[in-house]
C-alpha cells in the first residue's frame, strides 16, 4: 500500500499523488510514477507513445494527462487513473509544428499548445476530447512558442516565445482577446517558460540572457518589473514555477546548481541554499507538489525530487526505472477526500 501523503484537517481519508515526466528519450516520451512520498514502480507506458516530448500537464481534476511532443500530432492526451488509458483522438486541426508547451485552463475546459510554426499557439475546447480549435489571436506571437500558461483565475493566457517581446499575454474568455501591451522592460531573449503566481497577481518568465528570470506584477497588464534577485540564476532559465502557497519561486537553469529557489513576497528574497545533492546536469523543468511539500526538477539524466520546507531536504531515491533526457515534470492534483 502506498503511504499516506497527508491528511485534511478533521478527516481520516488519505491523499496520494502521481508524478509525470516528459522526456526527449527518442521513443517513450512520457513516464508516470506513483508518489507516496518517494517514487513507486513506474506505470506501464501508454499503448500509443508520443516519442520525444517537451512538457507535460495534468488536467485540474487529475483525470487526464497531456504531453507536447516533437512528432505529429504534436499533442497527445490520455485518460489518467493511476496509469495511462487509451489516447484520445487527435484534434481535427493539429498544431502546425513541434509541441513545446502545454497547459489546461484552470476549469479544465480548454487545452493550449505552444508550438514551433505559425500561429505558434493553438487552443482547443476540452471535454473528454478535443473540440474545434479556437480562432487564432489577432496578433500572433511572432515566432516559435515555447510555453503556454493560463492564469489561475482563468482570465488570461500567456505565451513564451523565441522573438521579441519574448512573452505575449492575451485576455481569455472562450477565445483570445486583444493582446496586452508589452512590458516596459522586456525579457532580454527567448522566453522558455512562463508561470503566473497562484493569486494571478504576478507573472514570471524564464529566459535566455541575464538575469535569466523576470517577474512582473500583473493586473490586466504588466506592471513594472520587480528587481532582479540578488543572486541570479547562473545561466539560461529553462523552467519556472511558483509554489502553490505562493511563498516561493523556483527556476531550473542550464548551469550548476541547475535549480535556484527564492522566497517570494512581492519580490525575490534571499536565495535558499542549494540542495546537498544537486541535479547532475542541465535543469530543464521544475514543479512543486500541490501542497508545496515537494519540489521536482528534470535534467538530462533523469528527475530529482526533494522534500521542501523553506529549503531543500534530502533528495529522494531516484526511480528504479529512470527517464533519460527528461524535460518537463508535473505532480498530479491531490484527489478529493
Amino acid at each position: 500500500m502506498r503511504h499516506p501523503h497527508g491528511l485534511r484537517a478533521a478527516a481520516t481519508a488519505v491523499k496520494y499523488l502521481d508524478i509525470a515526466v516528459a522526456a526527449q528519450d527518442g521513443s517513450t516520451g512520457i513516464h508516470g510514477y506513483p508518489w507516496s512520498p518517494g517514487f513507486g514502480t513506474k506505470y506501464a507506458n501508454p499503448a500509443t507513445l508520443p516519442g520525444n516530448s517537451n512538457r507535460v500537464a495534468f488536467s485540474p481534476d487529475g483525470a487526464n494527462v497531456a504531453v507536447a511532443h516533437t512528432n505529429s500530432p504534436f499533442i497527445s492526451v490520455y485518460p489518467w487513473s493511476s496509469g495511462f488509458g487509451t489516447k484520445y483522438a487527435n484534434p481535427a486541426t493539429l498544431p502546425t509544428g513541434a509541441g513545446n508547451g502545454v497547459a489546461f485552463s484552470p476549469d479544465g475546459a480548454n487545452i493550449a499548445v505552444a508550438h514551433d510554426s505559425s500561429p505558434f499557439i493553438s487552443v482547443y475546447p476540452w471535454s473528454s476530447g478535443f473540440g474545434t480549435k479556437y480562432a487564432n489571436p489577432a496578433t500572433l506571437p511572432p515566432s516559435t512558442g515555447y510555453a503556454a500558461a493560463f492564469s489561475p483565475d482563468g482570465a488570461n493566457i500567456a505565451v513564451g516565445h523565441a522573438s521579441s517581446p519574448f512573452i505575449s499575454v492575451y485576455p481569455w474568455s472562450s477565445g483570445f482577446g486583444t493582446k496586452y501591451a508589452n512590458p516596459a522592460t522586456l525579457p532580454p531573449s527567448i522566453g522558455y517558460e512562463v508561470a503566473f503566481s497562484p493569486d494571478s497577481l504576478n507573472i514570471a518568465v524564464a529566459h535566455l540572457g541575464s538575469p535569466f528570470i523576470s517577474v512582473y506584477p500583473w493586473s490586466s497588464g504588466f506592471g513594472t518589473k520587480y528587481a532582479n534577485p540578488a543572486t541570479l540564476p547562473p545561466s539560461t532559465g529553462n523552467g519556472v514555477a511558483f509554489s502553490p502557497d505562493g511563498a516561493n519561486i523556483a527556476v531550473a537553469h542550464t548551469s550548476s546548481p541547475f535549480i535556484s529557489v527564492y522566497p517570494w513576497s512581492s519580490g525575490f528574497g534571499t536565495k535558499y541554499a542549494n540542495p546537498a545533492t544537486l541535479p547532475s546536469i542541465v535543469g530543464n523543468g521544475v514543479a512543486f507538489s500541490p501542497d508545496s511539500l515537494y519540489i521536482a526538477v528534470t535534467h538530462f539524466n533523469g528527475v530529482n525530487v526533494y522534500p521542501w520546507s523553506s529549503g531543500f531536504g534530502t533528495k529522494y531515491a531516484d526511480p528504479a526505472t529512470s527517464p533519460s533526457a527528461a524535460t518537463g515534470v508535473v505532480f498530479s492534483p491531490l484527489p478529493p477526500l
